[in-house]
């Protein structure tokens, strides 16, 4: 992917967009197909890498290292590495990150809602 100028105007009206607007701030942390399946996985609980890629099947491996990473940078999750052989490593929810369970959880309580009802109309 091709760097972006920090002087371009491109990059100072996201900036200004993240401190004006409370919602383009919230999906530049979490946006995204995969962050907040991540999340939600971590919400119940730390897990190792492999147990997120038997939790999200259709995530590539590619995509959790890259999404987990940045989850990390953004202070959501936190990775432990236990320094033994064979490494042991485990991700869990910052505060940040548990601070977000009521969002998630909003959003999971909507889409079985909104499936149900979507549901009903079909049939």
């Amino acid at each position: 992917m091709a760097k972006i100028k920090e002087s371009s105007t491109r990059n100072m009206n996201k900036g200004i967009a993240l401190l004006s607007c409370p919602v383009t701030y919230v999906m530049n942390r979490i946006g995204g197909h995969w962050k907040p399946i991540i999340l939600f996985q971590l919400m119940s609980g730390a897990k190792r890498y492999s147990e997120l890629r038997r939790a999200i099947p259709s995530i590539s491996e590619k995509m959790l290292i890259q999404h987990l990473k940045q989850l990390q940078e953004d202070d959501l999750v936190i990775r432990d590495a236990e320094h033994v052989v064979p490494p042991v490593v485990t991700y869990h929810l910052s505060a940040a990150g548990r601070a977000l369970t009521p969002v998630l959880n909003a959003m999971a309580e909507w889409a079985i809602r909104d499936n149900k009802k979507r549901a009903r109309k079909l049939s």
